[in-house]
């Protein structure tokens, strides 16, 4: 059974109703029962008084585990309890204290939620209004070398869940007043803090609204990882459109490209955009080697890149439509280990491509310490005896192993999951047409990648640029004294998505 719903954005029956606003009284007694009916059976949630000698009272309510009860009792209940009982509480005598606290809160509904992302909310006698501070130290783990995007050379830190360590470690890598952070709580039944972060005068002002906008409008229960899903320009491709990175130098210098991140509490990977092909196929190596060895690694990543998605489709097409393209040797060595083979050539593609996308995929669930020991001993195993028992041929084996790992080579890992489902499409149309068919899905392909676009930037940029400064940094790198000039984002009209909600249509029918 799945630990997800089917639909992260409400659920099959009942459709999501914004609770009506109700606003605190002066009685805090009224206030405190309040509150507990919203969390009646929540164990973790406390409720801890402040008493003084005069009419003035206090109430804080937290959420046991995001906050440190030393940590109150030293730098609030202490100091409060100092003051004297005849004065009446206002929010600057609790400002100097704490520095981060909110403006005041008159609904009660707020009110839960802030209690329930994990900050301590304050309510006093006689005032109709609270007040959340954010003193809340929730567990959290070390920092530590992501593992999806390892380099030679450069920093071995990597973002974490906790986003206000995350901001941290942008600014550290980041160190610039220009940059900016906005907050916004998304999502309706549990509400996420999300954070985005741009470079002023830098950024396009057209593609910082879109972002702003398309956050503001969405419409799910919670976000987390589907954050991608619902601010993404075209649904209906396999390209990814936003990139996704743990690494602060990653970031730090595609705000200075004039890109926008996103940064998503609970979430240690950092969405970028807008993102275009050949970032996907760019590493954080490249800017930490000299520009020879960058150059000569870009080009066979590319020429990689190209095989994962062409060498089946090329490998049937050759030997089932157009053999003589092939040497006479070479030839009859492909004939000679295919004697005897019962099936045509696009069902061994078929067979093996599919065996070898389910070792993947069982090594990545299987546990580590096991999940690469299966999936290569699976591989060699299988592989053997499929060549011995005359189902397939040793040259589809090479072909297909072969194709696998130009897949990996992809630094992007949603990069080279578009360049295995394109390989499908490319054996159809190869296995119906010969290398006319591989022509026309080209055609097809490169057709679609001219019509798309991420946040109104050509997803083929800086290829499609007239500025020649763009090209310096694409399938070779210059050195970094010549690129002395920021890539300028080639920014068009976008889709008009901005103030249309991203909910399910069957969402709307059920309302």
């Amino acid at each position: 059974m799945s630990n997800l719903p089917r639909n992260p954005s409400r659920s099959d029956q009942t459709p999501y109703r914004e609770p009506h606003s109700i606003h605190l009284t002066e009685d805090l007694d009224q206030t405190e029962h309040a509150i507990r009916d919203i969390f009646e059976d929540c164990t973790d949630v406390i409720f801890r008084h402040l008493e003084f000698e005069g009419p003035s009272r206090l109430l804080f309510v937290y959420l046991q585990g995001f906050t440190d009860p030393h940590l109150l009792n030293l730098d609030i209940i202490k100091p409060l309890s100092a003051l004297p009982g005849n004065e009446p509480f206002t929010a600057n005598i609790l400002r100097a204290f704490v520095s981060s606290i909110s403006e005041p809160i008159t609904d009660v509904n707020q009110v839960a939620a802030e209690i329930a992302c994990g900050a301590i909310v304050c309510f006093s006698q006689g005032e109709a209004a609270a007040y959340s501070m954010e003193i809340s130290q929730p567990p959290k783990r070390s920092i530590e070398e992501p593992s999806n995007e390892v380099v030679v050379r450069g920093p071995r830190e990597g973002f974490i869940e906790d986003l206000n360590t995350n901001i941290t470690m942008l600014r550290r890598a980041l160190p610039n007043p220009s940059l900016k952070t906005e907050a916004f709580r998304v999502g309706e039944n549990a509400k996420r803090k999300i954070v985005i972060a741009y470079l002023k005068h830098i950024a396009p002002v057209d593609i910082v609204n879109e972002v702003r906008e398309r956050i503001k409008n969405i419409k799910a229960d919670q976000v987390s990882n589907y954050m991608e899903e619902f601010i993404e320009e075209s649904a209906f491709t396999l390209f990814p459109q936003i990139q996704n990175t743990e690494r602060p130098d990653i970031v730090s210098s595609s705000l200075l490209e004039g890109k926008v991140a996103i940064l998503i509490d609970g979430n240690p990977f950092v969405l970028i955009l807008p993102m275009t092909l050949l970032s996907g196929l760019q590493a954080a190596d490249d800017y930490y080697e000299r520009f020879i060895y960058t150059s000569a690694i870009r080009v066979v990543r590319l020429i990689l890149f190209l095989i994962s998605i062409y060498l089946p489709s090329l490998y049937i097409s050759i030997t089932s439509y157009h053999p003589q393209m092939l040497p006479t040797n070479l030839l009859l060595s492909i004939l000679t280990a295919r004697e005897g083979i019962p099936l045509p050539v696009v069902f061994e593609v078929l067979i093996m491509e599919f065996m070898f996308e389910g070792l993947r995929e069982a090594g990545l669930r299987l546990p580590k310490q096991i999940g690469s020991a299966v999936s290569i001993v699976g591989a060699l195993v299988i592989g053997q005896a499929a060549v011995q028992a005359g189902i397939v041929s040793a040259p589809m084996v090479i072909v297909v192993a072969a194709t696998g790992i130009s897949s990996f080579a992809a630094p992007r890992y949603n990069v080279g999951t578009a360049a295995r489902m394109l390989r499908f499409p490319m054996l159809i149309f190869a296995a119906l047409f010969g290398l006319f068919g591989i022509i026309m899905g080209s055609i097809l392909l490169i057709v679609h990648l001219t019509n798309l676009s991420s946040y109104g930037t050509p997803y083929l940029s800086p290829l499609v640029d007239r500025e020649g400064q763009s090209l310096r940094d694409t399938f070779i790198r210059a050195p970094r004294w010549m690129m002395h000039r920021r890539p300028r984002p080639a920014v068009q009209k976008s889709p008009p998505m901005s103030g249309t909600p991203r909910s399910n249509p069957r969402e709307e029918r059920n309302s």
